[in-house]
């Protein structure tokens, strides 16, 4: 029997050792790391930098000559060019030709060099919304790696709650065995006792979901083995803000990269304005081209001549041209005056954008910045209160040892203590995130 014990005793802290070593323990840090290298979306995103690499790039190689070749052998009836006298004959023929052609484009309203720029302001948006959108997700996890502790913590009130419960009933179960206390008092407490219970297993559920959520955002495939890191608060002091809402604004309006997006968007639509001004200057191209011919006739009629052989036509078939033109657009239905309009429109409502961007921005950090001063507020409020329903508590949980107090009493006092144990918890994780959330708009990275 004792083998059987120690044998069983044995399993158990071996496999409760396993699952400690199963278990990956994920810092803020890590968190945020893994999430950057993986997320779906972010490579979506950086897909669309790669695209806009590419237009760049070919924008840039339009500035270079165009060169193309072509040929094709054909079959005619009836009349038909004579390549050995140039003139029409009407004999069935059989003719093969090439040619290859270049094309320089001198000058056409700078639009190359234009469509260049744009590109490049057009990648460098895409880089700040890829960015952008790096900093929304550490955001996001920062706050679910934050709703992680704050579950923890409100677990292990209710837990705590439970066991005061608990005590009580024991301690009134006793009373009442001996006579000390009428039956009713025991039903109150063990009612209250699955209250707090209740309230554990919904701690504990919601906890759950806090995991749930934060392994969604990595986009892991379990929660079994997950577990965050617990950082030390005690020594997070709670201050007000060392900076004002306009210092915050002005350093984000450097740093973050929505704003960078935003100016980046505006240049660009005024140099497609540019573009398409452009439209309206004439063009100026160097062009050249080569090209030979072979043809034989192929009726069945004698022929007064012999047919050249295909090397000496294609010899003296040669030929080859140089020229240079110039386009003048004068009339194209209204096309590039709407290009232009539209272009102009472009301008305002990419300007309009971009403050409504830099608005937004101000009402976010001013939100932040009143949500840092309330929960600051807020933390010291419930801290005095804690201290004072403490007290208050250890008097009546001693009048309610001695029977001075009902029961009912008692559980309320103890759902008080609860209640601001937890306002004081939210607290100061509000504090914590929303001070997180100021420095960050100051170009600080996220840390706990």
């Amino acid at each position: 029997m004792f083998f059987k014990r120690y044998f069983l005793v044995f399993l158990l802290i071996a496999g409760g050792m396993h699952q400690a070593a199963a278990q990956e323990v994920w810092s803020l840090e890590r968190c945020i790391r893994f999430a950057l290298d993986n997320n779906i979306v972010i490579k979506q995103q950086e897909l669309n930098t790669m695209v806009q690499e590419n237009l760049l790039q070919q924008s840039r190689l339009n500035r270079l000559p165009s060169l193309n070749a072509n040929t094709q052998t054909s079959l005619s009836y009836g009349r038909t060019l004579d390549f050995r006298t140039n003139t029409y004959i009407d004999r069935n023929t059989q003719s093969f030709s090439y040619n290859a052609g270049t094309q320089l484009t001198l000058f056409n309203g700078l639009q190359i060099s234009n469509t260049i720029r744009q590109n490049n302001l057009n990648l460098m948006a895409s880089i700040a919304d890829l960015d952008r959108l790096k900093n929304d997700i550490s955001l996001n996890i920062a706050s679910a790696y934050l709703q992680i502790l704050f579950s923890k913590e409100l677990l292990e009130i209710a837990e705590n709650q439970l066991g005061i419960t608990r005590q009580q009933v024991e301690r009134t179960e006793r009373l009442v065995d001996a006579g000390s206390l009428p039956m009713g008092n025991l039903l109150e407490i063990r009612a209250q006792e699955a209250a707090d219970n209740m309230r554990m297993v919904n701690a504990q559920n919601q906890l759950t979901l806090s995991y749930l959520v934060l392994t969604q955002l990595l986009e892991l495939p379990a929660v079994e083995d997950f577990t965050i890191e617990i950082p030390n608060f005690d020594d997070v002091p709670v201050v007000p803000p060392r900076h004002q809402v306009q210092p915050v604004y002005e350093s984000a309006l450097e740093v973050q990269p929505e704003i960078r997006s935003a100016e980046f968007q505006v240049e660009s639509s005024r140099t497609g304005l540019g573009i398409a001004r452009g439209r309206r200057s004439p063009r100026l191209f160097l062009s050249g081209s080569y090209g030979s011919g072979f043809q034989q006739v192929i009726s069945d009629h004698d022929l007064p001549f012999e047919t050249p052989p295909f090397r000496d036509q294609i010899r003296n078939n040669q030929s080859t041209t140089f020229s240079l033109g110039l386009s003048v657009p004068i009339f194209n239905s209204g096309q590039v005056n709407t290009a232009i309009a539209n272009a102009q429109i472009g301008v305002l409502n990419a300007e309009y954008s971009m403050q409504r961007t830099k608005n937004q921005l101000y009402q976010e950090i001013q939100q932040a910045y009143a949500d840092v001063v309330a929960a600051q507020e807020n933390y010291r409020a419930n801290e005095v209160a804690l201290e004072s329903i403490e007290e208050s508590f250890r008097h009546m949980e001693q009048r309610f040892e001695v029977g001075m107090v009902t029961t009912i009493e008692f559980n309320q006092a103890l759902n008080q203590l609860t209640t601001t144990r937890s306002e004081l918890l939210r607290a100061k994780y509000e504090y914590i995130f929303k001070s997180s959330i100021l420095e960050f708009y100051m170009g600080e990275e996220i840390m706990l």
